[in-house]
């Protein structure tokens, strides 16, 4: 996994300020109580929860910390706060990098407007996920 420089998260962080501005009024509601967090890549002990190999790393683009709204219940007691954290590493990587022709394991085509485009889908499905929906649910929807 490639470490990002300053310049290159400046850039991707500007892309996330821009698509969730450009989210859905009650998205950006639920953005205010469940936090989005921006990091590099996965942790190491992020990596070993989900039995992804550190070679993979960059194949995980976001993760929804927490317990769905569906599964929740009265009686449950409170956990730590949900969080929803994207990656600039796998996010940038499945957008085919920061070119534009290049290609990417699924997109196939680079550019910051791939890049941009993934960042909203990636947040889209994380909420998803806070809804919870599976990943056939969100598969269904375009957010896989």
């Amino acid at each position: 996994m490639n470490e990002m420089d300053d310049a290159e998260r400046g850039r991707f962080d500007a892309l996330v300020e821009t698509e969730v501005a450009g989210l859905p009024y009650a998205i950006q509601i639920l953005l205010q109580e469940t936090p989005l967090i921006v990091e590099d890549g996965p942790s190491e002990s992020v990596l070993a929860e989900f039995g992804i190999p550190l070679e993979h790393a960059d194949e995980l683009c976001g993760l929804h910390s927490g317990v769905g709204l569906t599964e929740r219940s009265v009686e449950d007691l409170p956990e730590l706060p949900e969080t929803i954290t994207i990656y600039r590493q796998g996010i940038v990587a499945l957008a085919g990098g920061w070119e534009a022709g290049a290609e990417g394991p699924k997109t196939g085509c680079g550019g910051p407007e791939r890049v941009s485009e993934e960042i909203r889908i990636t947040i889209l499905h994380e909420v998803g996920h806070h809804f919870g929906l599976s990943e056939d649910d969100l598969d269904k929807l375009g957010f896989a």
